[in-house]
């Protein structure tokens, strides 16, 4: 493996060459744009068809949807990357999978990329991996920092989540931030570290604050009530309470910007994805049967639960669901059956995520996909700064 100089290389002006796997719908790619770094995807690599015509829809480029598993080291020294992005599959690290860890052939794809590294006659002189909290104590991560060391690279590596960065949804994931020597972090002091605080990208850098995290009940009351309210993530407003059941009319005081529109009548609403609100209401049978599994936000709420997959298709542990009239009272107490739950709009966990008002969906890609793929994702909101902080020179 040959050395390549980073910032002094002969070419400095030109934007790095970026390698994108797995790259979804391409929120990896959305959060590099907001990051504002001198960079350009080279190549993007997805083998879900679907998600595909997802990015193709958003960014003009259909990734290469060949296995990951089967690219060599001559052709990733082809691409003469400079950073590689990475969102490897989470289902061998997550509490509700097998936790088979590496011995999941879903793991398969990351480890061979992995393992490529030494044999490249030019290794990337960045990397960075998104997945699932959990991945931090798997011995795929055992292996991945085993690599890493051997092949010259230092790391930082996060645990956040986008209640940190403001956004009212509780989604943690693990981040690992990799540059190679000579480079060094902005921040260096917290090198071979896991952080639970998003200070250092900031540029905040009091050790011993960062490196005791307070979990207090008080302290989570705090983080949440600095989040923006749900409202503001909105397409479709919601009534204030039980006065407005009637009209069906809300407030536009706090509308979203997404909405070009008043709000009409529920009834008559079409989302921006041309989709009814009807099809979002949770059937009463659903409620009698999971009502007490249900996680309910209201407008006016600073948390929701993380969107998986299974959102629209399954109710218990996929997401929250809103509460589409806004009680008096906010208990167990209240009937739900009288709060009109309904799903969050696609539109909206696209908010949630960070999504620019730009994405969308092809219109062949149905209601089930699109949670599916938005559950996939990641969240901008998190991941631009930290991209940004990868990037950056050190001081």
């Amino acid at each position: 493996m040959e050395e390549v100089a980073g910032r002094g290389r002969d070419d400095e002006d030109e934007p790095l060459r970026v390698l994108e796997f797995y790259s979804g719908v391409g929120g990896m790619r959305y959060s590099m744009i907001k990051a504002g770094v001198n960079a350009e995807i080279v190549e993007a690599f997805e083998i879900n068809d679907i998600a595909n015509d997802v990015y193709e829809c958003n960014f003009g480029h259909r990734p290469y949807q060949g296995n990951i598993q089967s690219l060599n080291a001559a052709d990733l020294d082809n691409y003469q990357a400079h950073v590689w992005l990475l969102s490897p599959p989470c289902q061998p690290y997550t509490r509700q999978g097998l936790q088979k860890d590496s011995r999941d052939a879903r793991a398969f794809s990351f480890l061979n990329i992995l393992e490529l590294i030494p044999e490249l006659s030019q290794a990337p002189l960045m990397l960075f991996v998104e997945n699932v909290v959990g991945f931090e104590t798997s011995d795929t991560h055992g292996r991945m920092i085993d690599v890493l060391e051997k092949t010259g690279f230092v790391t930082q590596e996060f645990i956040l989540s986008p209640l940190q960065f403001g956004v009212p949804y509780s989604r943690p994931r693990y981040f690992c931030l990799a540059k190679r020597k000579p480079a060094s972090f902005k921040s260096p002091q917290y090198t071979n570290q896991l952080l639970l605080n998003p200070s250092p990208l900031f540029g905040h850098c009091d050790v011993a604050e960062i490196n005791a995290p307070d979990q207090s009940r008080e302290s989570c009351e705090n983080l949440i009530q600095s989040c923006k309210p749900i409202e503001k993530f909105l397409e479709f407003m919601c009534s204030n309470s039980h006065d407005e059941k009637e009209t069906g009319f809300s407030s536009t005081e706090n509308i979203s910007p997404a909405l070009s529109k008043p709000v009409k009548r529920c009834e008559e609403t079409i989302g921006s994805d041309g989709f009814s609100l009807d099809q979002y209401f949770v059937p009463d049978n659903l409620i009698d049967r999971w009502g007490s599994a249900m996680d309910i936000v209201y407008p006016d709420s600073r948390r929701c639960c993380c969107f998986t997959k299974s959102y629209y298709r399954y109710v218990k542990g996929t997401g929250s669901l809103l509460a589409n009239i806004q009680p008096k009272i906010k208990d167990k107490l209240s009937l739900l059956k009288e709060q009109h739950l309904r799903y969050f709009t696609p539109r909206e966990v696209a908010n949630l995520h960070s999504f620019p008002k730009e994405f969308c969906f092809p219109e062949h890609v149905n209601l089930r996909q699109r949670y599916a793929l938005l559950g996939n994702s990641l969240s901008i909101a998190v991941v631009a700064p930290l991209l940004r902080y990868l990037f950056a020179e050190p001081a």
